[in-house]
């Protein structure tokens, strides 16, 4: 991409991550409303929000991988945050989840009908306080209630959610893909193998050069703030734009309406080594070689804007401060509870039976956590404080401990 082209498109991904950030860190209430299609630069407005509503009119995806490209908006933040490795496996494979997947992924905090949205537009308007435990109230009254079996049967949950974990814990795309051949050729349960094989066909048809960023990027991610992540994606887009597969991603995909020819080809997967996806899309631009003229040393991209990003706001955290009030408890939560560390810096006693998980999420699950947010990041807690919230009339909260703890095979310490 030409110098100009470069700085017109980093102009608007600096603005658009700037919005993104600073809708994560606003000081007023934000109800995100996804009755449709919310995928790429729809998710950067609305999954930073403290209220995320799925319908089932929603149609959420990644699909950046599929353009070569990496999930940005944010997404080295809250996918890992999602339980286990699917976010990862949404990140790499471009899946799509509908109506209420969207809710039970994480995605969202409150799933209800779309029917109900004028009805709760007007209870919205009614409110006269800025107070994120009423408006969660409000919001809870339209929300619909699921059952376990729901929980239970849902596409990615049960052993297909534990088939996730144990193919996209691994740290290499290769080691990744051996694992996905490996469950469908010897997978126990039908509708595992039949999972592996389709998402074997989604990885083998996006930019193998994007699996291995975005899988490093969200390793990353995991142990990063918010405004890190933002300001590593803004490192990687750099990358992304002075290289081919982008460009055909976007041309094929978007313009010609044909498959992409990725270079290299998944072929050649193993052909892409962890130092260049290092050096050319995480690693700080380093000077170059002497200019024509010798008194006059020129870093890399100097004809973008800026090459650190500049936000808005100075707020950052490890964990979204509102999880705790809006969203349900991750499986990284139940264990937490299990080990009685559900309080920051206390510990408390170690759960054995399925009851007292349950009965502490309900005690004090339900209050936001303002003790996660500030400036300086290497202050910050990374562990959350679940205190006081009682639980708050979240609905799904039993039901999805409940399938947290089937998952796991019940009560225990690993």
């Amino acid at each position: 991409m030409a110098p100009p082209a470069l700085a017109s498109a980093m102009k608007f991904i600096e603005s658009e991550y700037r919005l993104n950030h600073l809708i994560g860190t606003l000081n007023k209430p934000f109800i995100s409303l996804m009755n449709g299609i919310a995928m790429g630069g729809g998710i950067g407005i609305s999954v930073h929000a403290p209220f995320r509503i799925a319908t089932e009119n929603t149609l959420f995806a990644m699909p950046e991988t599929a353009i070569g490209l990496f999930p940005d908006v944010g997404a080295s933040f809250f996918l890992p945050r999602l339980d286990g490795e699917l976010g990862t496996f949404l990140g790499m494979t471009c899946h799509r989840l509908q109506g209420v997947e969207v809710f039970l992924s994480g995605i969202a905090t409150h799933y209800m009908p779309h029917k109900r949205i004028p009805a709760l537009l007007d209870a919205l308007t009614n409110i006269e306080t800025d107070n994120l435990v009423e408006i969660n109230r409000v919001l809870e009254k339209f929300s619909e209630p699921l059952s376990i079996e729901v929980w239970r049967k849902w596409s990615l949950g049960g052993s297909v959610a534990n088939a996730i974990d144990r193919c996209f814990k691994l740290d290499t795309v290769e080691d990744i893909i051996e694992a996905l051949i490996v469950e469908e050729r010897t997978g126990n349960e039908e509708d595992v193998k039949i999972w592996a094989r389709r998402t074997l066909e989604e990885l083998k048809a996006v930019s193998p050069t994007s699996l291995k960023v975005t899988l490093e990027q969200l390793r990353r991610g995991r142990h990063l703030d918010i405004a890190s992540c933002f300001r590593m994606e803004h490192r990687m887009v750099q990358g992304f734009l002075q290289t081919p597969d982008f460009f055909e991603g976007v041309t094929s995909r978007l313009v010609d309406k044909r498959a992409p020819v990725w270079s290299p080809t998944f072929d050649g997967l193993t052909s892409i080594s962890r130092a260049d996806i290092l050096q050319r899309y995480f690693e700080p631009f380093a000077p170059s070689v002497e200019s024509v003229k010798p008194a006059r040393r020129v870093v890399a991209n100097a004809a973008l804007p800026s090459q650190t990003l500049t936000l808005t706001s100075q707020t950052t955290y490890f964990e979204y401060p509102h999880r705790t009030l809006s969203g349900l408890p991750t499986d990284r939560d139940v264990k937490a509870a299990i080990a009685g560390k559900l309080r920051r810096g206390l510990q408390g006693a170690v759960l054995t039976r399925p009851q007292d998980v349950v009965e502490a999420f309900e005690a004090h699950w339900g209050a936001v956590d303002t003790g996660l947010g500030g400036t300086d990041p290497s202050r910050l807690p990374r562990a959350l404080h679940v205190a006081g919230g009682r639980g708050k009339g979240k609905k799904g909260l039993r039901e999805k401990i409940v399938s947290v703890l089937e998952r796991r095979g019940g009560v225990s310490a690993s």
